[in-house]
């Protein structure tokens, strides 16, 4: 894919990360019966730095776990014999659970996360914070916490890159490739 812009660079990645910390303690009163929960693979990095910025900020770890929406998307068949990769060591019961992920586009994948989570105990309340909000839903989800609003149309691709799988952190536009040997 042909990158097209860079939208935030790792600067912009982390301001947006830590206004969504301080927008998800505020909003949670604190970081008392408050779980996180990362989407595979970067919403489980992202729920892994703002559980590191709460420690930092209220001196308190809070449990955060990594979720394997795969068997669980009525989008995309689950491939035979897929091993599941979540780990939630926790139960999410009577707790306030924060869903992260990258990017938030059609809502299959956040809607797919809730009835996983949804397997580990009935939580008090399910909240969901993505770095990039591109639109175009297709069910009727909305993020409590966004880094970015993006508007974009269906042809281009939001790529998020994150220094612990990619080797730098930002987030860009990209082309899909031209078909057709066009040049």
């Amino acid at each position: 894919m042909e990158q097209k812009n860079i939208i935030m660079d790792e600067s912009a990645v982390g301001r947006a990360l830590t206004r969504i910390t301080y927008e998800i303690l505020e909003h949670n009163r604190g970081a008392q019966e408050l779980c996180l929960v990362g989407i595979l693979s970067r919403g489980a990095v992202i729920a892994g730095r703002i559980a590191e910025r709460i420690r930092a900020l209220e001196g308190t770890q809070v449990d955060c776990g990594v979720l394997d929406i795969t068997a669980y998307r009525d989008d995309v068949p689950a491939p035979e014999g897929l091993p599941d990769r979540t780990q939630i060591p926790f139960s999410t019961r009577d707790r306030h659970v924060v869903l992260c992920d990258d990017v938030l586009y059609t809502g299959r994948t956040a809607r797919a996360a809730m009835d996983a989570v949804i397997r580990h105990g009935r939580p008090r309340s399910v909240q969901l914070a993505v770095l990039v909000d591109r639109g175009h839903r297709e069910v009727p989800i909305r993020p409590d916490y966004v880094g970015k609003n993006l508007p974009t149309s269906r042809s281009e691709t939001v790529r998020v890159s994150v220094r612990e799988i990619d080797g730098e952190d930002k987030v860009s536009i990209c082309l899909p490739e031209p078909s057709g040997g066009e040049e």
